[in-house]
């Protein structure tokens, strides 16, 4: 018998549904596991269908028990994020979305683009889901605010300025007598920008303009009144959506056509800066107590230590789990209210997140996908996919790059590159070897489809590696090879699947073939890509070690301190003393190899 009330506890915990192989397909939290696990265990007619053919899968059930109910929340995030069950919720989108800093601890801060919100003394501003969003915004702020645009160590190590204050576009603190006080009234201008409130930013700009024409200062009140007419354009798109300036985060949860999706509005300074969709195919709401555990695990998964979270949340329901609230309070330092919307100001954000969602699930559903489980015979939906191929650069050097899709999509968090130094020259099957060996040790999420860029020798070096670590294997492992008629610009690639000697029947130019042929054509450049910047950093360093005095050990360290070779000839003896393993007399001794460089790389081109 699969559940025994007497065999779980009444504690608070997380539960592993696995099927016959193993795989976990589901992770959940409960506050009462005993209790929880038996509403999984009624008549199939008060269950929905989605919890009725997942639980014709479940073949086992294990449990781990935790103190709190918040411990418990953790836990489940951090099991669903690692082995992405497939009838969990998964928010495959997981990485950092893009943030704007200003560091203040600098006395000549910048403005930069960053993932993560650090608990330091820098303002963050954002978020901005989409980059290109983002780098508009700083192409404007770049226009109109005379900011250094250089990062911290060419600020430090330049001896006149660059180009951007030719152009008025810097007040080149790094080289020129710049007031401090000034250039922090920049600051402000730009947090005023950044926080929303741009009709606080113009009455003062006015006031400064007017104030400079009085005091016959017509070229700064030229530059004033530029920066104006600049910053009008960029206000007309903005409109307040909450009076008194929140900075909130609004999200909704509604099913649609077999699957469930959710929208999310950021609104900074009360206007809505940006939204975000997420759309789960097979996915269903059973009742309300579902939907606030569905909401639940979206907010502990899409909030992280290292995001940017609001003061407020809006959720559709009133959450009776306090877990997450401690949680997400404990990430921001600061108190974090959950709130069911409330007002037509609240509902009318809802209904924007949910409109948002709905579209961005008619557009996924319409995009036309291919179906890899029919080629390979497969019950189960191939949904997710690895990829691998071998690089080296004349038997050298060798690495193997790892591309991961998901639904016909790209993962770039999830890809990887292995660098294998032990393997023979030009060894394709070791290196493969090497790599499922290293595959193994990693263990769980395995894909749907392991896609090796080879033919059947390479295939069944991926086997037999398998079969030597005692792996069995229940998802699909393929080849995929150039076609013996295969010249440029054709398009007959061939598939190999294990105990098949024949490649598979796919015609030239099918939708299943371009797609394997796309997944793979991903993993090769990803992987040349990588040998091609390793070849570029190892010249640079051979460059630095021609230099009499500075050998191989003394290189790769000022390579791996700088990454960059203007910077090190560049540097001074203060910086110098900062890199690894370098004291006063070896800072001293490189510094003097490197200006005598210098000097003889001048008379050379003089």
């Amino acid at each position: 018998m699969l559940y025994n009330p007497s065999d779980y506890p009444t504690s608070p915990g997380i539960y592993m549904m696995k099927d016959d192989n193993g795989r976990i397909v589901y992770v959940g939290k409960a506050a009462n596991i005993r209790k929880r696990l038996g509403s999984y265990f009624r008549p199939d007619k008060t269950l929905s269908p989605k919890t009725q053919v997942m639980m014709s899968r479940v073949n086992k059930i294990d449990i781990i028990t935790t103190i709190t109910e918040k411990d418990a929340l953790l836990l489940e995030a951090s099991l669903i994020k690692k082995h992405k069950p497939r009838y969990n919720i998964v928010l495959r989108d997981d990485k950092q979305y893009v943030l704007f800093k200003i560091d203040l601890t600098q006395p000549y801060p910048a403005i930069q683009l960053v993932r993560k919100a650090g608990r330091d003394d820098s303002l963050y501003f954002g978020p901005f889901t989409s980059g290109n969003a983002a780098r508009q915004t700083l192409k404007v702020i770049n226009k109109v605010f005379l900011l250094r645009k250089c990062g911290h160590k060419k600020f430090r190590n330049r001896v006149r300025p660059c180009l951007q204050h030719y152009i008025n576009r810097c007040l080149a603190p790094c080289c020129l007598e710049v007031d401090q006080q000034e250039y922090r009234k920049l600051v402000d201008q730009v947090e005023l920008f950044l926080s929303g409130k741009s009709e606080s930013l113009l009455n003062k700009l006015n006031q400064d303009m007017l104030k400079a024409s009085q005091e016959l200062k017509f070229e700064k009140a030229a530059i004033i009144r530029d920066q104006i007419r600049s910053l009008h354009q960029t206000v007309k798109s903005q409109s307040v959506v909450i009076p008194g300036g929140d900075d909130l985060d609004v999200f909704d949860l509604v099913q649609w056509d077999k699957g469930l999706c959710t929208g999310i509005i950021f609104v900074r300074q009360g206007k809505v800066l940006d939204n975000k969709n997420f759309f789960w195919p097979e996915q269903d709401i059973s009742e309300n107590e579902d939907m606030e555990n569905k909401l639940v695990s979206i907010l502990s998964q899409f909030y992280s230590q290292d995001s940017f979270i609001p003061e407020k949340i809006v959720l559709p329901v009133k959450l009776t789990d306090n877990s997450i609230r401690q949680v997400l309070s404990e990430y921001r330092g600061k108190n974090v209210n959950i709130v069911r919307a409330t007002g037509e100001n609240m509902k009318s954000l809802l209904r924007m997140a949910r409109h948002n969602s709905l579209q961005a699930a008619f557009r996924s559903k319409n995009v036309p996908g291919v179906d890899l489980s029919k080629i390979f015979k497969k019950e189960a939906e191939i949904r997710r996919i690895e990829c691998i191929d071998v690089s080296h650069q004349s038997g050298q050097n060798t690495k193997l790059g790892k591309v991961v899709f998901e639904n016909g999509e790209p993962v770039k968090p999830d890809y990887r590159i292995y660098n294998l130094p032990n393997v023979a020259s030009g060894d394709d099957y070791q290196a493969l070897s090497e790599f499922v060996s290293a595959r193994v040790r990693k263990g769980d999420p395995w894909p749907d489809l392991l896609l090796v860029d080879g033919g059947i020798g390479q295939l069944n070096a991926v086997i037999k590696t398998l079969s030597t670590n005692n792996i069995e294997i229940s998802f699909q492992v393929a080849a995929i090879s150039k076609g013996p008629t295969r010249s440029q610009g054709q398009l007959h690639d061939q598939v190999f699947i294990p105990g098949r000697k024949n490649p598979l029947p796919l015609k030239p130019g099918s939708p299943e073939l371009l797609f394997l042929q796309k997944v793979r054509d991903e993993a090769h450049n990803f992987a040349i890509g990588s040998l091609r910047r390793s070849r570029i950093r190892s010249l640079r360093q051979s460059q630095l070690e021609s230099i009499p005095g500075i050998g191989p050990k003394k290189a790769k360290a000022l390579w791996d301190y700088f990454k960059d070779l203007d910077l090190i000839l560049n540097t001074s003896e203060q910086e110098l003393l900062n890199v690894p393993g370098f004291g006063p007399r070896t800072a001293g001794k490189v510094l003097k190899a490197l200006q005598q460089y210098k000097n003889e790389d001048q008379d050379t081109t003089s």
